[in-house]
């Protein structure tokens, strides 16, 4: 982060100093955290419905921190420190965000949708490293607190910013997009995620939309032309769609997907500059979609297709996102614990129907945040399951549970429904043989790295 005066920083979240302080004075890190304060920054004490920051301001200037946003005046103030006064704290938190973020003269992607945003983010941000100095969003940080902490991280070298942007409710979308103000808007897709507060696949579609609020006036948007609700903004959107995906209508289209090895698929494409053939080094069909939003925006920052294809092959996945994990006596764990719903479930099944193994077993949990819909979808699921070549289900969870229900009125047999991960864990015991590959998978409340844990130290005692 580069250094904001305290008076950049009156002006930007509309604040005032509560006492006297040299308005000259500068600050090169803004901290939200008390235990790991940074000398010389700025706390923001944020406030939840169960914590309030401002309890350790004292402790936060202590060790270190230069001054501090409050919402309340203070009944002393030490002297060698500025406070700063401001209606709320977490707003402050976005106004001085998206005031750092117009400090700079670059190019900023916001990627949002149901499924595939990291992994997008992740492919998008290797495409363009070939060409660009990158920064993108690290971890989860794609909420009211965690994009604007990425777009701290900004400094006169970057050219260009890959942020994604996540939410649970209406409305979230359109206060991240007006902070990190995007250029390139991508949407992956439209599904069931989030649908307990959204309601509707329609609600989702009109909140993930939201993206394009704080696009910039020249901005372009990346769209998914596969799917269906979707392809209903052409022709809503004042911005130009470049479209990518398998259909007639995609601009970066997909001819040929195919898997070449154990751990790496060849895609085929076509570009208005031609042909593109890249290998992906992660498994899943549905990769071609983030190859190709990756390709559509290096395009459109000027990249050849050689440059894409090179950075299409340097992607290396987000931990937990379909790893491959190789253990002792010839088991195979596909590590993709990371989130669930119901459309990523499938895409993952798939991947383990298609990887070679003697036996196929899928360790799948809760989905959650599916509301009332969510008992209809997990059957839903079991159904793809037990309609699949999978050869042993085993469930874990209360919701797991209408998996199970859907894969055995299917006709599947070798289905066990578990409580909880230690039942689970009794069951693997029992099924795990030389040979097997074992897909993990559910919501990240769901804690499954447990189950991926077990299953490596079983492995290596059998």
């Amino acid at each position: 982060m580069e250094s904001i005066t305290v008076a950049e920083l009156l002006t930007a979240v509309n604040g005032e100093l509560l006492q006297p302080y040299d308005e000259q004075t500068s600050f090169a890190q803004v901290d939200t955290d008390s235990r790991s304060i940074t000398p010389g920054s700025l706390f923001i004490p944020l406030v939840g419905e169960t914590f309030d920051g401002h309890r350790y301001l004292d402790q936060a200037l202590e060790q270190g921190a230069a001054g501090c946003l409050t919402q309340m005046p203070m009944e002393t103030y030490r002297p060698d420190r500025f406070y700063v006064l401001v209606e709320d704290t977490t707003t402050a938190l976005g106004d001085l965000a998206r005031y750092y973020r117009s400090r700079f003269d670059i190019r900023v992607i916001g990627i949002t949708g149901s499924v595939g945003k990291t992994t997008t983010k992740d492919m998008v941000a290797s495409v363009l490293s070939r060409k660009y100095n990158v920064l993108k969003t690290q971890g989860n940080y794609n909420n009211n607190i965690g994009v604007p902490k990425t777009l701290f991280g900004l400094n006169a070298s970057h050219q260009v910013a890959v942020v994604e942007m996540g939410m649970n409710h209406m409305g979230e979308i359109d206060y991240l997009t007006r902070i990190a103000q995007p250029d390139i808007a991508i949407i992956t897709n439209i599904g069931d995620a989030h649908i307990e507060n959204l309601g509707s696949r329609e609600n989702t579609l009109q909140a993930k939309a939201e993206i394009f609020n704080g696009m910039q006036p020249e901005g372009m948007a990346v769209l998914n032309g596969d799917d269906p609700l979707l392809t209903k903004l052409d022709g809503v959107l004042i911005h130009p769609i470049t479209w990518y995906g398998e259909s007639d209508r995609c601009t970066f289209r997909c001819t040929s997907i195919t898997e070449t090895g154990r751990d790496c698929m060849a895609l085929e494409a076509e570009t208005p500059e031609g042909s593109l053939a890249a290998t992906i080094h992660c498994l899943g069909r549905h990769l071609l979609y983030p190859a190709l939003s990756a390709a559509a925006v290096g395009s459109l920052l000027g990249m050849t297709n050689e440059e894409i294809r090179a950075g299409i092959e340097d992607f290396v996945p987000t931990k937990m996102r379909m790893d491959v994990v190789r253990c002792p006596g010839n088991v195979t764990i596909l590590n993709d614990t990371y989130n669930a719903n119901p459309q990523s479930m499938r895409a993952a099944v798939d991947v383990l129907v298609n990887y070679s193994g003697s036996s196929r077993i899928a360790v799948l949990g809760d989905m959650l945040e599916l509301g009332d819909l969510g008992p209809v979808l997990h059957e839903s699921v079991g159904a793809f399951v037990g309609a699949s070549t999978v050869d042993c289900l085993i469930t874990v969870g209360k919701l797991g549970a209408y998996i199970a229900q859907g894969a055995r009125e299917t006709g599947m047999e070798r289905v066990y429904d578990c409580p909880d991960k230690e039942s689970a864990k009794v069951v693997l015991a029992q099924v795990l043989q030389s040979g097997s590959v074992v897909l993990c998978k559910a919501s990240r409340g769901m804690k499954f790295e447990e189950l991926v844990d077990y299953l490596k130290r079983l492995a290596a005692s059998e």
